[in-house]
């Protein structure tokens, strides 16, 4: 009783009627793809982004409070790595640092000695793009000021900061 049987006048769905539905749901699921997939390249694009200017704001950040306290300043090579900072602690402690910043690979280390001991060497940060004309420290003894350049590269996301310090008097 509850089936329909279907009479030879009744009228159905036509070829041409499904192809165009399959046409049509094939556009809509393709365009939200298409979106979907956007939507992640975004997310990896702006993650790449963040995380150079997060190494570059860090670089800077440590190698601005170094140079701030030091005394003496020394940057060699054609970069100007390795960077040497010196100074004594005042205030009745007077314990004597040297700070050692290198730049190897893409990786920008920080080594120091408090009174001639042992090393202690951390990653700065990483991503940082070697090339002298993208990375590099300039120190100008005329002025006593440090011009701290530096890139870091994630992906095809890139960051550049350029940071000038002038230290503590009487360096």
């Amino acid at each position: 009783m509850g089936t329909r049987l279907i009479h030879k006048g009744q009228k159905g769905f036509s070829l041409i009627e499904l192809v165009i539905v399959i046409a049509i749901v094939g556009f809509i699921t393709g365009g939200l793809t298409m979106t979907i997939m956007q939507v992640f390249n975004m997310d990896a694009h702006t993650r790449n982004d963040m995380t150079a200017v997060y190494q570059v704001r860090q670089a800077g950040k440590l190698v601005s409070q170094d140079v701030l306290q030091a005394q003496g300043v020394s940057a060699g090579g054609s970069s100007g790595f390795p960077l040497t900072l010196t100074w004594t602690d005042e205030g009745g402690i007077g314990d004597s640092h040297t700070v050692n910043y290198t730049l190897s690979g893409n990786r920008l280390y920080r080594s120091e000695s408090i009174n001639g001991g042992n090393q202690t060497v951390t990653v700065v940060a990483e991503f940082i793009d070697p090339d002298p004309t993208k990375t590099s420290c300039d120190w100008d003894s005329d002025s006593e000021v440090l011009t701290f350049t530096v890139t870091a590269t994630v992906g095809e996301q890139s960051e550049t900061r350029i940071y000038q310090i002038k230290p503590r008097p009487g360096t």
